[in-house]
Order: structure tokens, then C-alpha cells, then sequence
């Protein structure tokens, strides 16, 4: 009887895991990426069609928040800062809500993003940039709602709405020229401090070249006025591999004194530990 139960059980499963119905969705989900400039742009929603519904002024009311698209929130985010209408937009993720009218359309970047279509109660206080942009009639009517980019420049680009007969397109600029600038300088100027720390950290971590490691970390101590404990300790660690740990007991005291002024016990017992080790 036991077995007849456990088959029995089995075969449940198993029809149970078969019988899930797959279905397309009404409104399919896509995900759109462009690169603006130097800036990366995404946008993630959901596609309703028209389906010989009128839509805007009927399905998608004039003057009441709309979700732009389908199902959860459509969400879109800047790697850099943009500015749209004067107005700077930080970097980060935005739900993108807007308010369709006959004449324009109000385009509001919400912080929340977690959302199942509109907020149950807006906040104010979530809205980051809001903009108006003009409506403008199109001559054939676009079946399925779409989102896009056009009008792509170094500098700025257009992100656009259609769907039905209307359109609306909302101009947002990117800082090109500053990252642009930001990265020549740095390339042009030589590595960093941190550079060189990250480098040397890399070569000891990996048990590569001690010595290309030395020089790494020397390079970065070099750039610091004020040295970091971490970074002295990576040089007292260095310098012990290379079999020199009266350098290396010299350098784990300065990491240590560095550590207790900073606060960071942990550090503070690692120098400890290894002064007490290579002293032996």
C-alpha cells in the first residue's frame, strides 16, 4: 500500500509540473539600451496593443497619471547625470510615469520603481525631475505602444513616446564633453594612487611578481600625502615575501599607528599580529 502511495505521488507531480499552461502575454515585456554619448541609457516595459480600442481619451484618460506602458512599473536609468528642461537628473533608476493630453504631455521620473502600474499614493517627495514636452499628431496610427530614442547626438538625444495617434518627444543631455575631458586627463596625466595600490594588490594576491608589486606599492605611497594603513600594510606584507622583515616590522608600525588613529581595529590587530610574527 505504501508504494501504490508513493507512485501514486509521483505520478501527481509529474502532472502537475506538465500541466502548467505557457501563455504569450498581452503585453510583452522588452528591455531597450542606447548609448548617448558617453551616457547608458535603458529602458525596461511593457508593450499593450490597440486592439480597435480608442486609447487615448478613453483606454488612457487625458489629464490622470498613467504608467506608460503595462503591468509594473516602466523603468528607465542614466549611468551620468542628464539634464532635461534646465533641470539636472541624477544618475540611477526612475519609474516613468506621465500625463497624456490633447495639446502636451507632463513626464514625471518617480524615485519608486517598485510599483505594480501607479503608486497607490503618490508622493510628491518621490518625484525627482518633472517636464512637459508637446503632443504632436501622427499621420498613421502606431498599433502597439512603443518607446524609443531618435534624433541621437553627442550631447543629447530624444527620448520618445508613441503609441495611437499621438507623439511626444522629451530632449535629455548628457555630459559628454566633462567625461570626455575627465578621462583624457586622467589617462594623460599617468595612473592614479589608486591605481598602483589596486595593481600591487593584485600582484601579491595573484603570486606574481613580489618585486613589480614593491614597485607598485612604492609608486602609490609615493602619490599620498597622507598614507593610508592599508596601504602601508600591503607594503609591510610585500615586504616580508621579499624575505626583508625588518622593513617589513618598519612599515607594519607606521600601518599600525596609522590604524589606531583611524579607528580600525582590525588593521590594528593584523599589524600587531604580524610585528609579533616577523620579530621571531
Amino acid at each position: 500500500m505504501k508504494k501504490v502511495l508513493i507512485l501514486l505521488a509521483v505520478i501527481i507531480a509529474n502532472f502537475t509540473i506538465e500541466a502548467q499552461v505557457k501563455t504569450p502575454e498581452s503585453s510583452p515585456k522588452t528591455t531597450i539600451k542606447q548609448v548617448v554619448g558617453l551616457t547608458d541609457v535603458e529602458v525596461v516595459y511593457s508593450r499593450p496593443s490597440a486592439r480597435g480600442r480608442a486609447v487615448f481619451g478613453n483606454l488612457i484618460p487625458f489629464g490622470k497619471l498613467w504608467r506608460t506602458g503595462a503591468n509594473e512599473n516602466t523603468i528607465i536609468s542614466f549611468s551620468d547625470d542628464v539634464v532635461i528642461d534646465g533641470k539636472t537628473l541624477k544618475k540611477g533608476k526612475y519609474a516613468l510615469y506621465t500625463i497624456p493630453n490633447i495639446q502636451s504631455w507632463e513626464v514625471i521620473f518617480y524615485k519608486t520603481t517598485d510599483n505594480w502600474g501607479t503608486p497607490q499614493e503618490f508622493n510628491e517627495a518621490n518625484v525627482a525631475l518633472r517636464a512637459t514636452v508637446k503632443e504632436e499628431a501622427l499621420p498613421k496610427a502606431v498599433e502597439t505602444f512603443t518607446i524609443g530614442f531618435s534624433r541621437l547626438d553627442t550631447d543629447f538625444a530624444y527620448l520618445e513616446i508613441y503609441w495611437e495617434n499621438s507623439y511626444a518627444a522629451l530632449k535629455f543631455e548628457v555630459p559628454t564633453k566633462k567625461t570626455a575631458m575627465e578621462s583624457i586627463e586622467k589617462v594623460l596625466t599617468g595612473p592614479s594612487a589608486a591605481d598602483y595600490f589596486s595593481s600591487a594588490q593584485f600582484y601579491y594576491l595573484a603570486n606574481m611578481d613580489v618585486n613589480k608589486a614593491r614597485t607598485y606599492i612604492d609608486k602609490a605611497l609615493e602619490l599620498t600625502q597622507n598614507k593610508p594603513f592599508y596601504y602601508l600594510r600591503l607594503k609591510s606584507l610585500i615586504q616580508a615575501k621579499q624575505g626583508d622583515k625588518k622593513g617589513a616590522i618598519e612599515t607594519a608600525k607606521l600601518s599600525l599607528a596609522a590604524s589606531e588613529a583611524a579607528g580600525n581595529q582590525d588593521y590594528v590587530k593584523m599589524n600587531k599580529d604580524s610585528i609579533a610574527e616577523w620579530s621571531k
